[in-house]
């Protein structure tokens, strides 16, 4: 018979997942015996009828609920809502079920593959211990793997890398058929993926700043070679959690890395000392030249004022020459003579003691206190 090579090695009753014998297991489940079912329920309705015997019409809807019960285990099958259904006949791709009850032929014409589509899983790398595959935490500590978190960067320094997956089913078919160990798969290309881009890497920014840049890189090659294999995977992150230097060196590390830190510092205060003597000293540059431009044009204004009040004493002098030669020298006399002491001498008096009058020395005096009342 056609199914003789299933597990079981036997026709319909031989276990080859006839209609009335166990289905072999598969992600369906397991299918249940009624046959087996039947036979006890008959054995107990024989025990409970009088005389032992089974009146027909029992019998015909006993055959009916079993033909029903066959159908709907035979011909359906239940999707969960995180699952999808890939339908094989004899074992080839045909369809995709959504989630919910749908209705398929019974093995060996079709089989169910039951892929978690939309659950996000987790692979741990350079450690164990912190989650489950699936998500769940562990109550155990988290155990370092150093053959695979040990690594070579671009400078020849060694660094240990912990980082985790989360990865996605994209195309379910693809997932099923094109590789025979996705978990593994995805695994052993995201350990080569991080090893590339930490071969390619220095080792200081890789403990720094490029921490994020990492990550990101490691993810885009990933999903180009999970692409190239046809894996049907989505690498939803990649997250690194450890990223340090061996153990035996990592003091040393430490103190190097705080011999820079403080060469940053140093260097910024440097930069901040001179950022500020440069605007001050820009700053005065500024307002030495400002006012300098303000003085010229207050020497310039006045330049042109004197110019302009020339002229106009100049077209008052071609009016009345000897009245304003007079008005300039009695001007000239009051500003040149206006701060000075002064005394006046009469030529007319003669010979012999002159008039003179101290006016100097009246200004001088204090005044007079005021008469008290």
């Amino acid at each position: 018979m056609p199914w003789s090579n299933q597990s079981g090695g036997g026709g319909w009753k031989g276990g080859g997942g006839g209609p009335w014998g166990p289905r072999p297991t598969g992600p369906g489940g397991q299918q249940p015996d009624l046959e087996e079912i039947f036979r006890r329920g008959q054995d107990r309705i024989r025990q409970a009828m009088p005389g032992g015997g089974v009146p027909g019409p029992f019998i015909a809807l006993a055959a009916v609920i079993a033909v029903v019960l066959i159908g709907f285990f035979g011909f359906t099958v239940r999707v969960n809502p995180e699952e999808l259904g890939i339908v094989l006949r004899f074992g080839k791709f045909v369809r995709q079920l959504p989630p919910g009850l749908n209705f398929r032929w019974p093995y060996p014409i079709e089989q169910v593959e039951l892929p978690k589509v939309t659950r996000v899983n987790r692979i741990e790398i350079g450690m164990r211990g912190s989650t489950t595959s699936d998500g769940r935490d562990t109550a155990g500590a988290i155990r370092d793997v150093p053959e695979e978190s040990l690594m070579l960067t671009g400078d020849e320094n060694i660094v240990d890398v912990d980082f985790v997956v989360f990865w996605q089913i994209k195309n379910a078919s693809d997932y099923l058929f094109n590789i025979q160990n996705p978990e593994g798969t995805v695994k052993d290309v995201a350990e080569s993926a991080m090893r590339e881009i930490v071969g390619q890497s220095d080792i200081e920014p890789i403990l720094t700043e490029a921490r994020a840049k990492t990550e990101t890189s490691v993810q885009e090659l990933m999903q180009q070679t999970l692409d190239s294999y046809g894996a049907g995977v989505l690498v939803r992150q990649v997250q690194l959690q450890k990223v340090d230097p061996p153990q035996q060196v990592i003091d040393a590390f430490r103190d190097v890395q705080a011999a820079r830190a403080d060469k940053e510092r140093l260097q910024n205060e440097a930069r901040a000392y001179a950022n500020r003597v440069i605007q001050e000293a820009k700053g005065d540059a500024e307002r030495i030249l400002q006012a300098a431009q303000g003085y010229r044009g207050q020497v310039i204004a006045e330049s042109k004022g004197e110019a302009d009040r020339f002229l106009k004493v100049y077209e008052q002098y071609k009016l009345a020459p000897e009245v304003t030669r007079k008005r300039m020298f009695i001007e000239t006399m009051q500003h040149v003579l206006g701060d000075t002491d002064k005394v006046i001498i009469d030529q007319k008096a003669g010979q012999g003691v002159v008039p003179y009058l101290p006016l100097p020395e009246f200004s001088k005096r204090p005044p007079s206190p005021e008469p008290q009342q």
